[in-house]
């Protein structure tokens, strides 16, 4: 049997039968009148989509909102939830803050892209997010306008004023958003069904490993952003699909002793605060996977099981050793992370299987762990090269232990394990390691692509390795940048 899909819209219950599991939230409003929200990437790039996601928080009573993109999000995604459109923020003519600042500072230019951007700003707002700079910034970064011109809406932003629960209608109607939401809370999975195609999105651990034995062809969906694009862009037709984000067990996140245990359903936006505790420089990584609207629904599980080879977390996982904890109807096994990646595209998930969580060790105490990105833009564009390093040394000073991961320089992530045996047991310093660069020739024949030439990813490759010789502030590497100032 095929469920209603229900979510929340303008403040009233919206109940779509029979849908198309594969139709996005963006096709879906546009073919219902709501034409504000726009198609300029279809992708997850541009944010002309930008629209806002409403859920109760644990308790049930309040809203939590986030900034996410319709083109790539599909409409079984936002059952349960509140969905905000640009339509929904002015109180008859009354403007809301972030459309008013807009206006008045001159910032919509031709229009086309500007509802993305009081979108995300309305989520900024909705969060108490601040109007400093690095704040207003981050939260753009996924908003490209083809006009230029940023100026006047960085402005806007600047100009926005504090949220006041005594003026804002969103505050006010909290109650009544609250109630509507818990009156379509679905207990039980969801299964959606038409033209041709079948959506499970399963609420318990139990549920889904059953779904994924009954079902082993399946498309595994977390957040979308890689997926969606299977769809948008390649045109592929996904008869079957899993859900698996409303599955409790996996939007755990665990701050062990020595490890941190991330459920495979955990978003980048959920993890970055324990990442800036515990793992400050995978954290700033983290910032530059997509932009606020991808980190709010990309999730860490996916980036790895999908298998990406420029996926942006890997290489640091592979420097710290990472593991994962793999399901099957109730068994579990525990697989290095470096062992995972059979090929391009290809893992070691066996039928019936899928990723279940992802174990991340901490840098012991004394070790110096640093990772790096090289793309063309700094935000919201895909890696050239993405390299990680974890070192420790011995106390006389020689190499105890090396850990390099890359991406973007072969079929899969990989360790550059000629690398690290060229490194290991010898001394730390700019002699040493300038004398096992040649050993990455063997461990990575990069290819070339529209990104980068093949001898621009070696050079890079190598030149990473020379940035992680300064980063740790060695003597030698001391006396150079002295020399070069």
């Amino acid at each position: 049997m095929t469920d209603a899909l229900r979510f929340v819209l303008g403040g009233r219950v919206v109940e779509v039968p029979q849908a198309d599991p594969a139709m996005t939230v963006l096709q879906w409003l546009r073919a219902n009148g709501r034409c504000g929200t726009k198609e300029g990437c279809a992708e997850g790039d541009c944010g002309a989509c930008t629209v806002v996601l409403g859920e109760l928080d644990g308790g049930g009573h309040h809203l939590r909102y986030r900034a996410v993109n319709a083109c790539i999000l599909f409409l079984p995604q936002i059952d349960g939830k509140l969905l905000v459109t640009v339509e929904d923020l002015a109180d008859g003519p009354e403007l809301h803050p972030v459309q008013r600042a807009m206006m008045e500072n001159h910032a919509s230019q031709c229009g086309f892209c500007t509802p993305g951007f009081v979108m995300a700003l309305f989520a900024l707002h909705r969060t108490g997010g601040g109007t400093d700079d690095d704040t207003i910034h981050d939260a753009l970064a996924g908003n490209l306008c083809r006009c230029t011109g940023y100026r006047p809406i960085l402005d806007a932003a600047r100009s926005l004023p504090p949220k006041d629960p005594a003026t804002d209608r969103f505050d006010r109607a909290e109650g009544g958003l609250a109630t509507l939401l818990r009156s379509i809370a679905r207990p039980d999975a969801l299964t959606v069904s038409g033209q041709g195609r079948v959506l499970h999105q399963p609420k318990t651990l139990a549920d889904l490993s059953a779904l994924v034995l009954a079902h082993p062809k399946a498309t595994i969906l977390a957040g979308g952003t890689d997926v969606g694009l299977w769809v948008t862009k390649h045109l592929r037709t996904l008869p079957e699909v899993i859900h698996l984000a409303e599955v409790a067990e996996l939007r755990t996140l665990v701050e062990g002793e020595d490890r941190l245990d991330v459920g495979a359903a955990v978003t980048y936006t959920a993890l970055l605060p324990v990442l800036e505790r515990r793992l400050p420089a995978l954290a700033a990584l983290v910032r530059r996977i997509g932009a606020a609207q991808v980190r709010n629904s990309g999730t860490l599980g996916g980036n790895v099981a999908n298998g990406s080879p420029i996926g942006d977390s890997m290489p640091a996982l592979l420097a710290l050793g990472a593991e994962l904890v793999l399901h099957r109807d109730g068994q579990r096994r525990t697989v290095a992370l470096e062992d995972f990646y059979l090929g391009y595209r290809r893992s070691d998930l066996r039928e019936g299987e899928f990723l279940e969580r992802v174990l991340i060790p901490y840098p012991r105490p004394g070790d110096v762990f640093a990772t790096w990105k090289v793309s063309k833009r700094r935000d919201q564009d895909i890696s050239a090269v993405c390299a990680a390093f974890r070192l420790t040394l011995a106390e006389d000073g020689t190499v105890a232990e090396f850990r390099a991961g890359y991406g973007g320089m072969a079929a899969t992530p990989a360790r550059a394990r000629a690398l690290e045996a060229a490194l290991t047991g010898g001394s730390w310093s700019e002699a040493a390691v300038t004398a096992a660069l040649p050993a990455l020739d063997a461990d990575f024949t990069p290819l070339s692509d529209m990104r980068a030439s093949d001898r621009y990813r070696a050079a890079v490759a190598r030149n990473l390795v020379l940035r992680f010789l300064r980063h740790t502030g060695g003597e030698e590497a001391y006396a150079l940048e002295t020399a070069h100032a």
